[in-house]
């Protein structure tokens, strides 16, 4: 009796270290968003299939002293937690998968993609 509980424990474990240890998930998409380049004029980037759970700065727009992305796009399948500031901090707000984009006025130094 006691070796079949044992067995089962460790069959048990094993299996959840499997699911846990799994490979990370990523939103399917793209993400993308408008800054303005080092001459002064506008330029977009596009994060391709970004990985979820994970805040990633924007690196565009890493320094202090340059102007905040906007107008992001969330075409991913994920929701896109964008934050005015870096390390995904200051005023934050969410925008759903495959939805429209947004206006200039929305700025960003950060994002974090949450499953839907």
């Amino acid at each position: 009796m006691r070796l079949r509980n044992t067995l089962a424990a460790a069959g048990g474990a094993l299996a959840l270290t499997a699911v846990l240890a799994g490979p990370a998930h990523a939103a399917t998409g793209d993400f993308s968003y408008s800054y303005i380049g080092a001459n002064g004029a506008r330029q977009s980037a596009t994060l391709h299939n970004p990985e979820n759970g994970m805040c990633q700065n924007l690196p565009e727009v890493g320094s202090p002293q340059a102007p905040p992305a906007f107008a992001p796009h969330n075409s991913t399948d994920a929701y896109a937690m964008v934050f005015t500031g870096p390390n995904c901090s200051g005023d934050s707000w969410t925008l759903r998968p495959h939805g429209r984009p947004a206006t200039d006025r929305l700025t960003l130094r950060s994002v974090v993609f949450l499953p839907a």
